[in-house]
């Protein structure tokens, strides 16, 4: 459980030092901008790999026993976080709407798995990647964050949601392979 816990806090630390912009200045102007993006990179996947190992090392310690409907619950919202991600790097309409497309679905993956995962591991991996995307939200929104105002064609909108779909069926298919465990009950 102690590698989980680091790597959540290397890895949620490091992604939120865009958030306090004096100090992400700070750093660049110590050994440069390129320093920075290595070293942020560099942390992000040691905490990334110390989570994964430290997941499938924890103790199975159960806190709750989620009941059936939750599992309908979060194939919903994991349909809608997966077309939220890829909308934060294509150009469509739904930005208009939801002004950080990848935070909301992120925010919805990890609610969505708290749902179902009721082991004390998965509330903090879970909870963890929930309460940074809830405070990154929050503070871009603090620091300005538009959403734009220009309509896009429909047919961006289309393609979006087919992505997401297409993902939605690839990470339940490969579920049970990547996590060990099914996404349909």
């Amino acid at each position: 459980m102690l590698l989980l816990i680091i790597g959540i806090i290397i890895f949620l630390t490091v992604h939120l030092i865009p958030s306090f912009t004096v100090l992400r200045q700070k750093l660049i102007a110590w050994k440069g901008e390129a320093f920075y993006k290595i070293g942020y990179s560099c942390a992000a996947f040691i905490g990334i790999v110390l989570i994964i190992i430290g997941k499938g090392r924890a103790e199975y310690v159960p806190i709750w026993d989620p009941p059936g409907w939750t599992y309908h619950v979060t194939q919903i919202a994991m349909l809608f976080a997966l077309i939220f991600f890829p909308a934060a790097c294509m150009p469509t309409n739904l930005k208009r709407l939801i002004r950080h497309p990848f935070l909301t679905g992120l925010a919805l993956w990890a609610l969505s798995h708290l749902l179902v995962n009721g082991d004390l591991a998965s509330i903090i991996l879970f909870g963890g990647f929930g309460v940074f995307a809830i405070f990154d939200i929050w503070s871009s929104n603090r620091r300005g964050a538009q959403k734009p105002d220009r309509k896009l064609p429909v047919y961006r909108d289309i393609i979006l949601v087919a992505v997401g779909i297409v993902l939605y069926g690839v990470i339940v298919h490969l579920h049970p392979y990547l996590f060990g465990v099914s996404a349909i009950p």
